[in-house]
């Protein structure tokens, strides 16, 4: 009987993701596997329909070489990808054919809520699918980690350009997210100091603000505000007047986290809640730049990096380490080891218990890492510090 695995991405798109796919792929052919490509995430899975053979067609599809041969030059996921949670479904989302299977149970103390996680793994013992590898960030690795408490087997890889995954040092997205928003930024000092204003970059980073930090401190941006460390309007409105007036060409330039706190505010939401519980974010540097005009009369320039920094095709270290965890996953089946998220920790690579996603929460390092008085990155010591800095 042949051996069977599935592979999927989650959540946000990411580059690096077709080379792990296509690393993963190539890996388990190699060792006589079948590989089915999910597509569309979780969603694949749930809204797969048991009695209707179409719709493996449209969310299931069994992987060559030919397949994935040149997937690996591009950006983004050429399986799609959704943000899905089979364990919370609302119910006003539940397709006719899931309404009517015995495979739905309402999530406890959550009424408007359905859990098809049952229904996930009929479907994967549908497709024979014996082992699963969920490409992911926390929201999408969370569903893995059920599944494994369910007692199937998955083998997970985590992604984001957030780098916020709890268990590994790295998650593949976060060097060429950073690499994408310090040429932006490098590049808008020409518009921000030819009218001498005050620039405001807003990236994404939802609960970590590393990408912000990181790339403040390899664009030498004049300030930098994260989620961890919520910051005074008046305060800060005082550090970038003196930073214009230092500057001879007479601007100031800050990065600013898209989940980032004015004291005494709230995180800046908009629009419901996701299926994990996420409302959309993104507007606080507009919010911002209002406040700093009223306070300072100085006139700025916003610009929301947004989806443009996960944008493309992966850099050479993404690439890298896509690559490194597709063959580690490959490593893994041969050993047939699953219930693993694979991971690097002080720059080598290992496994952790895929439970741990869900143990913590990562996030900046502060007293390491950034001067909360100053709102600037500022490295205390570098002697033993992770080369991502994370």
């Amino acid at each position: 009987m042949s051996k069977t695995i599935g592979i999927l991405t989650g959540g946000g798109d990411v580059p690096g993701l077709n080379p792990a796919i296509k690393s993963v792929v190539v890996g388990a052919m190699e060792m006589g596997y079948r590989v089915f490509g999910i597509r569309r995430g979780w969603a694949g899975l749930l809204h797969y329909d048991l009695n209707e053979p179409s719709t493996h067609e449209y969310y299931v599809k069994e992987l060559t070489y030919n397949d994935v041969r040149t997937i690996d030059r591009t950006g983004g996921t050429f399986l799609h990808t959704s943000r899905t949670n089979p364990q919370k479904v609302k119910k006003s989302d539940v397709p006719g054919f899931l309404s009517k299977t015995k495979w739905g149970k309402p999530v406890k103390d959550m009424d408007d809520y359905v859990d098809f996680t049952d229904y996930t793994l009929n479907v994967l013992d549908h497709l024979g699918i014996d082992t699963l590898v969920p490409i992911g960030g926390d929201d999408t690795l969370s569903f893995a980690v059920r599944l494994h408490k369910e007692g199937y087997p998955v083998i997970g890889i985590p992604k984001t350009m957030d780098n916020d995954v709890f268990g590994t040092d790295y998650c593949i997205g976060f060097s060429t997210a950073i690499t994408r928003s310090v040429e932006f930024i490098t590049n808008m000092r020409t518009s921000v100091g030819s009218h001498e204003r005050i620039g405001i970059i807003e990236l994404f980073g939802r609960n970590s603000g590393e990408t912000s930090l990181i790339s403040a401190y390899l664009a030498y941006v004049d300030r930098a505000l994260i989620p961890e460390v919520p910051f005074s309007i008046d305060k800060l409105c005082n550090f970038i007047l003196e930073d214009k007036r230092a500057n001879s060409s007479n601007y100031s330039i800050l990065t600013i986290s898209e989940g980032a706190i004015i004291e005494g505010g709230d995180v800046y939401e908009t629009g419901e809640e996701d299926a994990y519980g996420h409302k959309k974010l993104g507007g606080i540097g507009i919010i911002l730049s209002e406040r700093i005009k009223q306070i300072t009369g100085q006139n700025t320039m916003v610009q929301q990096l947004g989806y443009l920094m996960r944008s493309g095709a992966p850099d050479s270290l993404d690439r890298m380490v896509a690559m490194s965890f597709g063959n580690l996953v490959s490593q893994l089946l041969r050993r047939k080891d699953t219930g693993k998220l694979v991971a690097l920790h002080g720059g080598k690579y290992t496994t952790v218990p895929i439970e741990m996603v869900l143990a913590g929460r990562k996030r900046v390092d502060v007293p390491a890492f950034y001067d909360i008085e100053q709102y600037k990155p500022k490295i205390k010591d570098f002697m033993g510090v992770p080369m991502f800095l994370s």
